[in-house]
């Protein structure tokens, strides 16, 4: 592939992305795992520029076979890269891209104000030709991710009591003090782990994008009447009759309290409510938190896994 076969994606190709991405999800996982929302968010998310960080890679008839961008919504100390490619048709156009990528990683960490940078990212394991390209690229074994699912045919429409001293409630919306804890409960709970935490501005323009928000399904936790944890909800695969745990946050003071645990079955009841046929959310397994404990107990089951690979660079 020559860099004539190479160019800057625009908004007009979202559904030509969405059609490539879902072609890749069954070809890893057996069925669709990403959204119109998220290819959007790819695009124009925060801190990555369509013109500057974003790649798709054509065929000889102009169609698009390979997609390339970052994420880091924070400015932080990594990027995860992300290649899709058509199955059987865009495999030559991984290693071009991703060698893209790189060269535009060591410009945007030092835009980010970072001497060393790290790069991360995902590999189904079935997904060979992908994690040959990495591993040739200096990328190495971190950890695991893996995707959570439960079925809720037949799932209460009330949650259980929670135990004695934890009330939960929806957030009110139209309070913006109370959005602002919200969002800071998420930034605290997660500042162990390598989570992309945002300021509350980047948090609340990136939700005003959304296509649609349910608040109702975003609750809040409170141990003998103080603020403990929460729970946000995306309305992101609602098309496909899921509910899906964007964020569960539980303050480090009370946690092995029950709090997740009584946070996820008020979720789960809700989403019953609405007919929802599944649930599902993205778990590190290597979270010190160890949550993933949490989401079987629950009865959540993993659907799949994704190997998580990394390497370093020095900085432009």
């Amino acid at each position: 592939m020559t860099m004539g076969n190479i160019r800057r994606p625009t908004l007009d190709d979202s559904a030509e992305l969405l059609a490539m991405v879902h072609a890749c999800d069954i070809a890893a996982v057996g069925e669709p795992d990403f959204t119109p929302d998220e290819v959007r968010d790819a695009l124009t998310g925060p801190n990555t520029d369509m013109t500057r960080d974003c790649w798709v890679a054509l065929d000889t008839d102009g169609a698009i076979v390979g997609w390339a961008f970052p994420h880091n919504t924070n400015r932080g100390d990594h990027d995860f890269v992300e290649v899709f490619v058509w199955p059987g048709r865009g495999e030559a156009t991984i290693r071009p891209l991703l060698e893209l990528l790189l060269v535009r990683a060591a410009e945007r960490g030092a835009e980010f104000g970072h001497r060393n940078y790290k790069l991360r990212a995902g590999a189904i394991p079935t997904e060979k030709p992908w994690i040959e390209a990495l591993t040739e690229a200096g990328f190495t074994f971190l950890k695991q991710h893996a995707r959570m699912t439960m079925a809720l045919t037949g799932h209460p429409h009330t949650a259980p009591e929670p135990p004695a001293g934890i009330t939960i409630r929806a957030i009110d919306p139209d309070d913006e003090t109370e959005l602002r804890r919200f969002q800071a409960t998420i930034a605290e709970a997660f500042e162990d782990t390598d989570h992309h935490a945002t300021d509350f501005e980047t948090w609340q323009a990136r939700i005003a994008g959304e296509s649609s928000v349910s608040y109702d399904e975003w609750f809040v936790a409170f141990v003998d009447g103080e603020w403990a944890g929460v729970l946000q909800s995306s309305d992101n695969s609602i098309a496909d009759g899921q509910g899906w745990v964007r964020a569960l946050a539980v303050l480090r003071a009370y946690r092995k309290r029950g709090v997740g645990e009584a946070l996820l079955r008020r979720a789960f009841a809700t989403y019953a409510g609405k007919g929802r046929t599944e649930v599902g959310l993205g778990v590190d397994m290597a979270n010190p938190t160890s949550a993933v404990r949490l989401y079987l107990a629950v009865g959540m089951h993993p659907k799949y896994e994704a190997d998580i690979y990394e390497r370093e660079i020095v900085t432009a």
